[in-house]
């Protein structure tokens, strides 16, 4: 019998959306720069083939890589060039446009995840980051286990396994 593969987890079909309009908006900086790399790997993708001849070819070489490779390089750039075109730029703005509530997902899961660290951060310790640097922290740090058999002299100071 043949070993069983566990079932694919289910993922959820995240639609979508449509450009807002042919001239929509500016985008900032980082959100163009998004899309100015979804526009690059995109071009790289088409050209994969010719990237990898060339990558080849230039393999161990350093200096005499222009002048051994210089075919693949010349194949690599003229399809690069080819591809790289404004309806390929706004292609990928498309693109981008499309997968924003993708984004958004993300970003709220990535938020979601930090709040439940910060709670835990929090359960663990038993203090919030802003109590410790206040009189309750003080408080904590007199109170602390002792550790490793210190004298009694130091009953004052701060306990000496905390390293402050």
């Amino acid at each position: 019998m043949a070993a069983m593969a566990p079932p694919p987890a289910e993922v959820e079909e995240i639609p979508r959306l449509p450009m807002p309009s042919r001239n929509p908006l500016p985008l900032s900086a980082a959100q163009e720069a998004q899309v100015r790399e979804m526009y690059h790997s995109r071009v790289r993708s088409y050209c994969a083939a010719e990237i990898k001849q060339f990558a080849d070819c230039a393999l161990g070489r350093t200096f005499t890589a222009p002048f051994k490779c210089r075919q693949q390089n010349r194949a690599m750039n003229n399809c690069m060039i080819t591809h790289a075109t404004q309806a390929e730029q706004d292609a990928a703005r498309e693109e981008w446009f499309a997968t924003r509530l993708k984004r958004q997902r993300e970003r709220e899961a990535k938020e979601a995840r930090r709040i439940e660290q910060e709670k835990f951060h929090k359960e663990w310790w038993g203090l919030p980051i802003e109590d410790r640097e206040g009189d309750k922290g003080r408080d904590i740090m007199k109170k602390a286990e002792r550790v490793g058999g210190f004298p009694k002299r130091d009953e004052g100071q701060l306990s000496k396994d905390r390293h402050r």
